[in-house]
Protein backbone atom coordinates (compact mmCIF):
# COMPACT_ATOMS: atom_id res chain seq x y z
CA UNK A 1 0.00 0.00 0.00
CA UNK A 2 1.43 3.37 -0.52
CA UNK A 3 3.69 4.88 1.84
CA UNK A 4 2.88 8.50 0.35
CA UNK A 5 -0.96 9.23 1.22
CA UNK A 6 -3.69 12.28 0.06
CA UNK A 7 -4.16 14.70 3.12
CA UNK A 8 -7.98 14.05 2.52
CA UNK A 9 -8.51 10.53 3.36
CA UNK A 10 -7.21 11.45 6.75
CA UNK A 11 -8.93 14.59 7.01
CA UNK A 12 -12.11 12.69 5.79
CA UNK A 13 -11.53 10.21 8.50
CA UNK A 14 -10.97 12.97 11.12
CA UNK A 15 -7.11 11.99 12.21
CA UNK A 16 -5.36 14.60 10.46
CA UNK A 17 -5.43 16.65 12.95
CA UNK A 18 -5.59 13.92 15.65
CA UNK A 19 -1.99 12.47 14.82
CA UNK A 20 -0.48 15.44 15.87
CA UNK A 21 3.02 16.30 15.18
CA UNK A 22 4.26 12.51 14.80
CA UNK A 23 2.83 13.12 11.57
CA UNK A 24 5.08 13.19 8.90
CA UNK A 25 3.61 16.21 6.46
CA UNK A 26 4.58 17.69 3.12
CA UNK A 27 2.92 19.64 0.50
CA UNK A 28 3.86 18.92 -3.10
CA UNK A 29 4.42 21.47 -6.38
CA UNK A 30 0.60 22.75 -6.52
CA UNK A 31 0.51 23.11 -2.52
CA UNK A 32 -1.62 19.85 -2.03
CA UNK A 33 -1.03 18.24 1.83
CA UNK A 34 0.17 15.21 1.35
CA UNK A 35 1.24 12.69 4.74
CA UNK A 36 3.43 9.56 4.68
CA UNK A 37 1.73 6.81 6.26
CA UNK A 38 2.05 5.96 9.61
CA UNK A 39 -0.27 3.58 9.20
CA UNK A 40 -3.05 2.16 6.48
CA UNK A 41 -6.32 2.01 7.91
CA UNK A 42 -7.46 5.17 5.96
CA UNK A 43 -6.03 3.89 2.99
CA UNK A 44 -7.13 0.03 3.55
CA UNK A 45 -11.20 1.57 4.07
CA UNK A 46 -11.14 3.35 1.13
CA UNK A 47 -9.92 0.68 -1.07
CA UNK A 48 -12.59 -1.39 0.77
CA UNK A 49 -15.31 0.85 -0.79
CA UNK A 50 -15.38 -1.55 -3.65
CA UNK A 51 -17.17 -4.16 -1.85
CA UNK A 52 -20.40 -4.38 -2.90
CA UNK A 53 -22.16 -7.98 -1.43
CA UNK A 54 -21.99 -9.02 1.89
CA UNK A 55 -21.18 -12.48 0.43
CA UNK A 56 -17.95 -10.81 -0.28
CA UNK A 57 -17.35 -10.60 3.68
CA UNK A 58 -15.51 -11.70 6.10
CA UNK A 59 -12.51 -10.41 4.21
CA UNK A 60 -8.71 -10.09 5.38
CA UNK A 61 -6.16 -8.26 3.98
CA UNK A 62 -2.40 -7.73 5.09
CA UNK A 63 0.65 -6.52 3.92
CA UNK A 64 4.27 -6.05 5.09
CA UNK A 65 5.18 -2.06 4.42
CA UNK A 66 7.12 0.77 6.04
CA UNK A 67 5.43 3.06 8.21
CA UNK A 68 6.98 6.44 9.20
CA UNK A 69 6.35 8.35 12.50
CA UNK A 70 8.13 11.91 13.40
CA UNK A 71 9.03 10.10 17.16
CA UNK A 72 10.37 13.20 19.46
CA UNK A 73 13.18 10.83 20.74
CA UNK A 74 14.33 7.85 18.64
CA UNK A 75 16.01 5.21 20.56
CA UNK A 76 16.83 1.70 21.92
CA UNK A 77 18.63 0.86 18.23
CA UNK A 78 15.70 -0.78 16.66
CA UNK A 79 12.94 -0.46 19.54
CA UNK A 80 11.76 3.43 18.39
CA UNK A 81 12.80 4.22 15.00
CA UNK A 82 11.16 7.09 12.66
CA UNK A 83 11.23 4.56 10.01
CA UNK A 84 10.00 0.98 10.69
CA UNK A 85 8.45 -2.08 9.03
CA UNK A 86 5.03 -3.61 10.34
CA UNK A 87 3.32 -6.94 9.49
CA UNK A 88 -0.51 -5.28 9.34
CA UNK A 89 -3.99 -7.30 8.99
CA UNK A 90 -7.13 -5.60 8.53
CA UNK A 91 -10.60 -7.08 8.48
CA UNK A 92 -14.10 -6.18 7.67
CA UNK A 93 -16.98 -8.11 8.70
CA UNK A 94 -20.84 -8.26 8.40
CA UNK A 95 -21.34 -7.52 12.24
CA UNK A 96 -19.60 -7.35 15.28
CA UNK A 97 -20.22 -11.36 15.87
CA UNK A 98 -17.76 -12.04 13.05
CA UNK A 99 -15.45 -9.24 14.05
CA UNK A 100 -15.17 -11.26 17.50
CA UNK A 101 -14.23 -14.17 15.50
CA UNK A 102 -11.58 -12.05 13.31
CA UNK A 103 -10.50 -10.53 16.40
CA UNK A 104 -9.58 -14.31 18.29
CA UNK A 105 -7.84 -15.56 15.56
CA UNK A 106 -5.34 -12.41 14.94
CA UNK A 107 -5.23 -12.51 18.96
CA UNK A 108 -4.42 -16.91 18.45
CA UNK A 109 -2.27 -16.31 15.27
CA UNK A 110 0.01 -13.89 17.06
CA UNK A 111 0.08 -15.93 20.37
CA UNK A 112 1.56 -18.79 18.12
CA UNK A 113 4.08 -16.22 16.17
CA UNK A 114 5.07 -14.54 19.63
CA UNK A 115 5.99 -18.23 20.81
CA UNK A 116 7.69 -19.53 18.06
CA UNK A 117 10.16 -15.96 18.15
CA UNK A 118 10.64 -16.96 21.70
CA UNK A 119 9.15 -13.72 23.00
CA UNK A 120 7.35 -14.10 26.42
CA UNK A 121 4.50 -11.98 25.23
CA UNK A 122 1.99 -11.12 27.71
CA UNK A 123 -1.70 -10.25 26.42
CA UNK A 124 -2.38 -7.20 28.51
CA UNK A 125 -6.14 -4.94 27.48
CA UNK A 126 -4.99 -1.36 26.42
CA UNK A 127 -6.18 1.96 25.05
CA UNK A 128 -7.28 2.04 21.36
CA UNK A 129 -6.03 5.67 21.71
CA UNK A 130 -6.11 7.51 18.53
CA UNK A 131 -7.07 4.13 16.36
CA UNK A 132 -10.74 4.76 17.84
CA UNK A 133 -13.18 1.80 18.58
CA UNK A 134 -13.38 -0.41 21.40
CA UNK A 135 -11.39 -3.09 22.54
CA UNK A 136 -7.37 -3.84 22.14
CA UNK A 137 -5.04 -5.97 22.96
CA UNK A 138 -1.10 -5.33 23.66
CA UNK A 139 1.61 -8.09 23.24
CA UNK A 140 3.97 -7.13 25.77
CA UNK A 141 7.27 -8.83 26.13
CA UNK A 142 8.58 -7.78 30.36
CA UNK A 143 11.81 -6.43 29.94
CA UNK A 144 13.47 -3.66 32.17
CA UNK A 145 14.23 -1.73 28.92
CA UNK A 146 10.60 -1.75 28.12
CA UNK A 147 8.86 1.80 27.65
CA UNK A 148 5.33 0.62 28.48
CA UNK A 149 4.65 -0.20 32.50
CA UNK A 150 2.42 -3.30 32.72
CA UNK A 151 -0.03 -3.86 35.58
CA UNK A 152 -0.60 -7.87 35.99
CA UNK A 153 -1.88 -10.40 38.68
CA UNK A 154 0.31 -13.31 39.38
CA UNK A 155 -2.83 -15.11 40.61
CA UNK A 156 -5.87 -15.00 37.89
CA UNK A 157 -3.36 -13.36 34.82
CA UNK A 158 -5.11 -10.31 34.51
CA UNK A 159 -2.82 -8.19 32.70
CA UNK A 160 -3.50 -4.70 31.53
CA UNK A 161 -1.41 -1.70 29.94
CA UNK A 162 -0.82 1.03 32.80
CA UNK A 163 -3.06 3.36 30.72
CA UNK A 164 -6.30 1.01 31.11
CA UNK A 165 -5.60 -1.34 33.98
CA UNK A 166 -8.04 -0.82 37.15
CA UNK A 167 -7.78 -2.22 40.62
CA UNK A 168 -9.89 -3.19 43.39
CA UNK A 169 -10.74 -0.06 45.66
CA UNK A 170 -10.72 -0.47 49.54
CA UNK A 171 -14.00 0.53 50.54
CA UNK A 172 -13.74 3.77 52.98
CA UNK A 173 -16.11 3.90 55.73
CA UNK A 174 -17.78 7.74 55.76
CA UNK A 175 -19.92 6.97 58.53
CA UNK A 176 -18.45 9.34 61.32
CA UNK A 177 -18.26 12.12 58.43
CA UNK A 178 -21.62 11.63 57.40
CA UNK A 179 -23.79 12.03 60.83
CA UNK A 180 -21.52 15.41 61.55
CA UNK A 181 -21.59 16.40 57.70
CA UNK A 182 -22.13 20.38 58.06
CA UNK A 183 -24.76 22.18 55.48
CA UNK A 184 -22.42 23.52 53.68
CA UNK A 185 -18.68 22.87 53.43
CA UNK A 186 -16.55 25.38 55.96
CA UNK A 187 -14.16 27.23 54.79
CA UNK A 188 -10.59 27.13 56.93
CA UNK A 189 -7.48 29.53 56.82
CA UNK A 190 -4.59 26.99 56.10
CA UNK A 191 -1.39 29.66 55.44
CA UNK A 192 1.51 27.87 53.55
CA UNK A 193 0.03 24.72 52.92
CA UNK A 194 0.62 23.41 49.01
CA UNK A 195 0.53 20.49 48.65
CA UNK A 196 -1.93 16.87 49.87
CA UNK A 197 1.02 16.04 52.29
CA UNK A 198 0.68 19.70 53.88
CA UNK A 199 -2.40 19.52 54.45
CA UNK A 200 -2.34 15.82 55.65
CA UNK A 201 0.18 16.33 57.90
CA UNK A 202 -0.86 20.18 59.69
CA UNK A 203 -4.25 19.88 59.56
CA UNK A 204 -5.09 16.11 60.28
CA UNK A 205 -6.53 15.87 56.52
CA UNK A 206 -5.53 12.29 55.55
CA UNK A 207 -5.20 12.08 51.59
CA UNK A 208 -7.63 9.42 50.93
CA UNK A 209 -10.49 12.35 52.30
CA UNK A 210 -8.96 15.38 50.15
CA UNK A 211 -10.42 16.22 46.43
CA UNK A 212 -7.62 16.82 44.20
CA UNK A 213 -8.20 19.73 41.69
CA UNK A 214 -6.26 19.77 38.58
CA UNK A 215 -7.17 22.02 35.82
CA UNK A 216 -6.41 21.18 32.02
CA UNK A 217 -7.28 22.66 28.94
CA UNK A 218 -9.46 19.63 26.72
CA UNK A 219 -9.85 20.98 22.94
CA UNK A 220 -9.20 24.37 24.22
CA UNK A 221 -12.02 24.06 26.67
CA UNK A 222 -10.89 24.60 30.78
CA UNK A 223 -11.90 21.54 32.67
CA UNK A 224 -11.67 20.58 36.16
CA UNK A 225 -10.33 17.26 36.97
CA UNK A 226 -11.08 15.72 40.37
CA UNK A 227 -8.94 13.47 41.96
CA UNK A 228 -8.71 11.30 45.62
CA UNK A 229 -5.58 13.00 46.75
CA UNK A 230 -4.16 9.83 47.36
CA UNK A 231 -4.67 8.53 43.35
CA UNK A 232 -2.41 9.65 40.23
CA UNK A 233 -4.42 10.56 37.12
CA UNK A 234 -3.55 8.63 34.27
CA UNK A 235 -3.72 11.35 31.15
CA UNK A 236 -5.05 8.80 28.84
CA UNK A 237 -7.49 7.70 30.49
CA UNK A 238 -8.92 11.19 30.80
CA UNK A 239 -8.00 11.37 26.85
CA UNK A 240 -9.86 8.15 26.37
CA UNK A 241 -13.35 9.41 28.51
CA UNK A 242 -13.61 12.87 27.20
CA UNK A 243 -12.55 11.73 23.36
CA UNK A 244 -10.25 14.76 23.46
CA UNK A 245 -7.34 15.83 20.39
CA UNK A 246 -5.41 18.41 22.17
CA UNK A 247 -4.82 17.78 25.70
CA UNK A 248 -2.63 20.15 28.12
CA UNK A 249 -2.12 21.16 31.68
CA UNK A 250 -3.52 24.87 32.55
CA UNK A 251 -0.72 26.83 33.50
CA UNK A 252 -0.82 29.06 36.65
CA UNK A 253 -1.88 32.24 35.60
CA UNK A 254 -4.22 30.90 33.37
CA UNK A 255 -5.59 29.00 36.60
CA UNK A 256 -5.82 32.11 38.49
CA UNK A 257 -7.57 34.34 36.24
CA UNK A 258 -10.40 31.43 35.83
CA UNK A 259 -10.46 30.20 39.42
CA UNK A 260 -9.26 32.82 41.33
CA UNK A 261 -6.35 31.01 43.47
CA UNK A 262 -3.05 29.40 42.55
CA UNK A 263 -2.42 25.38 42.35
CA UNK A 264 -2.51 24.46 46.03
CA UNK A 265 -5.83 26.00 47.28
CA UNK A 266 -7.69 25.12 44.18
CA UNK A 267 -11.39 23.23 44.34
CA UNK A 268 -14.80 22.56 42.36
CA UNK A 269 -16.67 23.29 45.26
CA UNK A 270 -19.78 25.69 43.71
CA UNK A 271 -17.83 26.19 40.33
CA UNK A 272 -20.62 26.48 37.73
CA UNK A 273 -18.37 28.25 35.10
CA UNK A 274 -16.52 25.08 33.84
CA UNK A 275 -16.76 21.26 33.03
CA UNK A 276 -15.84 19.12 35.92
CA UNK A 277 -15.00 15.40 35.37
CA UNK A 278 -14.30 13.13 38.56
CA UNK A 279 -12.95 9.78 39.29
CA UNK A 280 -15.51 7.37 40.10
CA UNK A 281 -13.08 6.86 43.37
CA UNK A 282 -14.75 9.76 44.55
CA UNK A 283 -18.84 8.85 43.68
CA UNK A 284 -20.98 8.89 46.75
CA UNK A 285 -18.13 10.51 49.28
CA UNK A 286 -18.46 12.59 52.26
CA UNK A 287 -16.96 14.37 54.98
CA UNK A 288 -13.76 15.31 52.33
CA UNK A 289 -11.63 18.33 52.28
CA UNK A 290 -10.58 20.18 49.20
CA UNK A 291 -9.61 24.11 47.91
CA UNK A 292 -11.36 27.01 48.38
CA UNK A 293 -10.31 28.65 45.49
CA UNK A 294 -9.12 31.11 47.53
CA UNK A 295 -5.16 31.41 47.94
CA UNK A 296 -4.44 29.55 51.74
CA UNK A 297 -8.33 28.44 52.60
CA UNK A 298 -9.64 24.95 52.11
CA UNK A 299 -13.03 23.79 52.28
CA UNK A 300 -13.88 20.66 55.45
CA UNK A 301 -17.50 18.80 55.54
CA UNK A 302 -17.46 18.69 51.44
CA UNK A 303 -20.47 16.15 50.13
CA UNK A 304 -18.47 15.34 46.80
CA UNK A 305 -22.64 14.90 44.55
CA UNK A 306 -24.06 17.59 47.05
CA UNK A 307 -21.12 20.24 46.46
CA UNK A 308 -19.35 19.67 43.04
CA UNK A 309 -21.85 19.93 39.75
CA UNK A 310 -19.80 16.49 38.10
CA UNK A 311 -20.54 16.49 34.86
CA UNK A 312 -19.14 13.29 34.46
CA UNK A 313 -17.46 10.43 36.27
CA UNK A 314 -14.95 8.29 34.57
CA UNK A 315 -12.12 5.61 35.69
CA UNK A 316 -9.38 8.15 35.35
CA UNK A 317 -7.30 6.71 38.61
CA UNK A 318 -3.42 5.36 37.82
CA UNK A 319 -3.35 1.79 39.05
CA UNK A 320 -0.06 1.26 41.73
CA UNK A 321 1.50 -2.03 42.58
CA UNK A 322 0.45 -3.67 45.83
CA UNK A 323 -3.43 -2.79 44.82
CA UNK A 324 -6.26 -5.70 44.52
CA UNK A 325 -6.63 -7.40 41.02
CA UNK A 326 -9.83 -6.18 39.77
CA UNK A 327 -10.84 -10.30 39.35
CA UNK A 328 -9.58 -12.27 42.18
CA UNK A 329 -8.35 -9.63 44.52
CA UNK A 330 -4.89 -10.72 44.92
CA UNK A 331 -1.93 -7.54 45.02
CA UNK A 332 -1.13 -6.62 41.59
CA UNK A 333 2.46 -6.00 39.81
CA UNK A 334 3.39 -3.55 37.91
CA UNK A 335 6.40 -4.42 35.17
CA UNK A 336 8.27 -2.51 32.69
CA UNK A 337 7.70 -4.34 29.07
CA UNK A 338 8.36 -4.06 25.24
CA UNK A 339 5.25 -3.99 22.95
CA UNK A 340 5.73 -6.10 20.04
CA UNK A 341 2.06 -6.71 18.60
CA UNK A 342 -1.26 -4.90 19.10
CA UNK A 343 -5.00 -5.08 17.76
CA UNK A 344 -8.30 -3.54 17.66
CA UNK A 345 -11.33 -3.55 17.27
CA UNK A 346 -11.98 -0.80 15.21
CA UNK A 347 -15.35 -1.17 14.90
CA UNK A 348 -17.59 1.17 12.41
CA UNK A 349 -15.28 5.03 13.05
CA UNK A 350 -13.65 4.21 9.53
CA UNK A 351 -16.85 2.40 7.61
CA UNK A 352 -18.81 4.95 8.66
CA UNK A 353 -16.26 8.63 7.92
CA UNK A 354 -15.38 6.81 4.97
CA UNK A 355 -18.48 5.74 3.76
CA UNK A 356 -18.45 1.60 3.12
CA UNK A 357 -21.34 -0.10 3.14
CA UNK A 358 -22.04 -3.23 1.40
CA UNK A 359 -25.88 -4.94 0.05
CA UNK A 360 -26.88 -7.10 3.34
CA UNK A 361 -28.87 -10.52 3.00
CA UNK A 362 -31.89 -8.77 2.56
CA UNK A 363 -30.61 -6.13 -0.04
CA UNK A 364 -30.22 -3.28 2.36
CA UNK A 365 -26.77 -1.57 2.43
CA UNK A 366 -24.84 -2.75 5.99
CA UNK A 367 -21.83 -1.26 7.13
CA UNK A 368 -19.13 -3.36 7.89
CA UNK A 369 -17.20 -3.75 10.86
CA UNK A 370 -13.28 -3.24 10.80
CA UNK A 371 -10.16 -4.58 12.78
CA UNK A 372 -6.81 -3.35 12.54
CA UNK A 373 -3.65 -5.98 13.59
CA UNK A 374 0.02 -5.14 13.97
CA UNK A 375 3.37 -6.07 14.36
CA UNK A 376 6.35 -4.26 14.76
CA UNK A 377 9.16 -6.26 12.41
CA UNK A 378 12.03 -4.79 13.26
CA UNK A 379 11.24 -3.89 16.98
CA UNK A 380 10.36 -7.43 17.35
CA UNK A 381 13.66 -8.63 16.39
CA UNK A 382 15.29 -6.20 19.20
CA UNK A 383 12.87 -7.68 21.62
CA UNK A 384 13.94 -11.20 20.50
CA UNK A 385 17.51 -9.84 21.72
CA UNK A 386 16.51 -8.44 24.84
CA UNK A 387 14.79 -11.73 25.89
CA UNK A 388 17.44 -13.63 24.56
CA UNK A 389 21.12 -13.00 25.26
CA UNK A 390 24.62 -13.74 27.68
CA UNK A 391 27.40 -12.28 28.12
CA UNK A 392 28.99 -13.49 25.01
CA UNK A 393 26.51 -12.30 22.99
CA UNK A 394 23.11 -12.90 21.40
CA UNK A 395 21.13 -16.35 21.35
CA UNK A 396 18.72 -16.44 18.53
CA UNK A 397 15.98 -18.93 19.15
CA UNK A 398 16.67 -21.55 16.05
CA UNK A 399 13.01 -20.56 14.01
CA UNK A 400 14.64 -17.41 13.31
CA UNK A 401 17.72 -17.63 13.75
CA UNK A 402 20.14 -15.84 10.24
CA UNK A 403 21.73 -19.95 10.07
CA UNK A 404 21.04 -23.05 11.80
CA UNK A 405 24.64 -24.21 12.13
CA UNK A 406 27.89 -22.81 11.58
CA UNK A 407 30.41 -24.92 10.24
CA UNK A 408 33.70 -24.20 12.18
CA UNK A 409 36.92 -24.84 10.39
CA UNK A 410 39.20 -24.91 13.50
CA UNK A 411 43.14 -24.88 11.38
CA UNK A 412 42.48 -23.65 8.25
CA UNK A 413 45.76 -23.75 7.25
CA UNK A 414 45.56 -27.85 7.70
CA UNK A 415 44.83 -28.95 4.63
CA UNK A 416 42.84 -32.25 5.56
CA UNK A 417 40.92 -30.54 8.15
CA UNK A 418 39.82 -27.81 5.60
CA UNK A 419 38.74 -30.42 3.40
CA UNK A 420 36.92 -32.51 6.21
CA UNK A 421 35.62 -28.92 7.34
CA UNK A 422 34.09 -27.99 3.95
CA UNK A 423 32.92 -31.70 3.30
CA UNK A 424 31.05 -31.30 6.53
CA UNK A 425 29.45 -27.98 5.40
CA UNK A 426 28.15 -29.50 2.21
CA UNK A 427 26.52 -32.19 3.25
CA UNK A 428 24.29 -30.04 5.85
CA UNK A 429 23.44 -27.98 2.58
CA UNK A 430 22.91 -31.10 0.96
CA UNK A 431 20.55 -32.42 3.86
CA UNK A 432 18.27 -29.07 3.79
CA UNK A 433 20.21 -27.39 6.76
CA UNK A 434 21.06 -23.83 6.62
CA UNK A 435 24.74 -23.87 7.35
CA UNK A 436 27.50 -21.29 7.36
CA UNK A 437 31.24 -22.28 7.21
CA UNK A 438 33.85 -20.15 9.25
CA UNK A 439 36.62 -21.06 6.76
CA UNK A 440 38.86 -17.71 7.73
CA UNK A 441 42.43 -17.56 8.17
CA UNK A 442 42.05 -16.88 11.89
CA UNK A 443 42.32 -18.24 15.01
CA UNK A 444 40.02 -20.66 16.00
CA UNK A 445 38.89 -18.65 19.49
CA UNK A 446 38.19 -16.03 17.21
CA UNK A 447 36.00 -18.19 15.15
CA UNK A 448 34.46 -19.47 18.23
CA UNK A 449 33.72 -16.03 19.81
CA UNK A 450 32.36 -14.46 16.53
CA UNK A 451 29.93 -17.32 16.41
CA UNK A 452 28.35 -16.36 20.05
CA UNK A 453 28.37 -12.99 19.27
CA UNK A 454 26.17 -13.75 16.30
CA UNK A 455 24.26 -16.41 18.07
CA UNK A 456 24.02 -18.98 15.64
CA UNK A 457 22.12 -21.86 17.68
CA UNK A 458 24.65 -24.59 16.91
CA UNK A 459 28.44 -25.36 16.18
CA UNK A 460 30.15 -28.02 14.36
CA UNK A 461 34.22 -27.58 15.07
CA UNK A 462 36.02 -29.56 12.62
CA UNK A 463 39.75 -29.60 14.09
CA UNK A 464 42.71 -31.96 14.58
CA UNK A 465 41.97 -33.76 17.56
CA UNK A 466 38.33 -34.82 16.43
CA UNK A 467 39.28 -35.87 12.95
CA UNK A 468 42.86 -38.32 14.55
CA UNK A 469 39.47 -40.06 15.84
CA UNK A 470 36.79 -39.82 13.34
CA UNK A 471 34.46 -37.14 15.57
CA UNK A 472 33.60 -33.52 15.57
CA UNK A 473 32.04 -31.12 18.01
CA UNK A 474 28.80 -30.35 18.03
CA UNK A 475 27.68 -27.20 20.04
CA UNK A 476 24.12 -25.94 21.53
CA UNK A 477 24.62 -22.37 21.73
CA UNK A 478 21.48 -22.01 24.31
CA UNK A 479 22.24 -25.20 26.44
CA UNK A 480 26.35 -24.33 26.40
CA UNK A 481 26.81 -28.12 25.86
CA UNK A 482 29.20 -29.92 23.63
CA UNK A 483 29.22 -33.51 22.58
CA UNK A 484 31.45 -35.21 20.32
CA UNK A 485 29.59 -36.74 17.22
CA UNK A 486 31.05 -39.14 14.43
CA UNK A 487 31.41 -37.70 11.52
CA UNK A 488 29.29 -40.58 9.25
CA UNK A 489 26.22 -39.51 11.78
CA UNK A 490 26.98 -35.37 12.13
CA UNK A 491 24.80 -34.68 9.41
CA UNK A 492 21.30 -36.32 10.84
CA UNK A 493 22.55 -35.34 14.49
CA UNK A 494 22.46 -32.23 13.39
CA UNK A 495 19.31 -32.39 11.49
CA UNK A 496 17.92 -33.70 14.62
CA UNK A 497 18.86 -30.83 17.03
CA UNK A 498 17.86 -28.37 14.33
CA UNK A 499 14.24 -29.80 13.97
CA UNK A 500 13.73 -30.41 18.13
CA UNK A 501 15.18 -26.38 18.09
CA UNK A 502 12.55 -25.16 15.80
Amino acid sequence: MPVMHPAELWQTSGRWDLMGDEMFRLEDRKGTDLALGMTHEEVVATLATELESYRELPQMWYQFQTKLRDEPRPKAGLMRTREFTMKDSYSFDLGPDGLDVSFAAHRDAYARIFERLGIPAIQAEASNGTMGGSDSIEFVCPSPTGEDLIVHCPECGYAANLEKATSRLAPVADSAERAALPASPEPFATPGVRTIEDLAEQYQAPADRQVKTLVYFLDGTLTLVLMRGDHALNEQKLVDATGAVAIRPAQPEEIREALGALPGSLGAAGVTGHPVIADEALRGRRGMYTGANVDDTHLRGVDVERDIAVARWADLREVAAGEACVNCGHGLEVERGIEVGHIFKLGYKFTDTIGISVSGPDGKPVRPIMGSYGIGVERAMATVVEAHYDDKGIVWPAAIAPFDVVVVIAQQDDSAVAEAGEKAYQALRAAGVDAIVDDRPVRAGVKFSDAELVGIPFRVTVGKRGLASGTAELTDRAAGSTAQIPLDELTDRVREAVAKAS
